[in-house]
């Protein structure tokens, strides 16, 4: 086996690798069982705790 035949085998194992990767991860984003997840995942940036007296700490750390 020379270099470029090394060179070929693992280029082409390695597209083989990423796609099927690629594939597994659409898979599981798109699985119906993990909507629920996603969906809370999304709305964690839009829970604010500011409003809410009774999560607010002192200045000092405590609350």
């Amino acid at each position: 086996m020379t270099y470029h035949d090394v060179a070929a085998f693992t280029q082409s194992f390695s597209l083989l690798l990423f796609f099927v990767l690629f594939i597994g991860v659409v898979i599981y984003a798109l699985w119906p069982g993990n909507k629920k997840v996603f969906e809370r995942a999304s709305r964690m940036p839009l829970d604010n705790d500011e409003h809410d007296p009774s999560t607010q700490q002192e200045p000092g750390g405590r609350t």
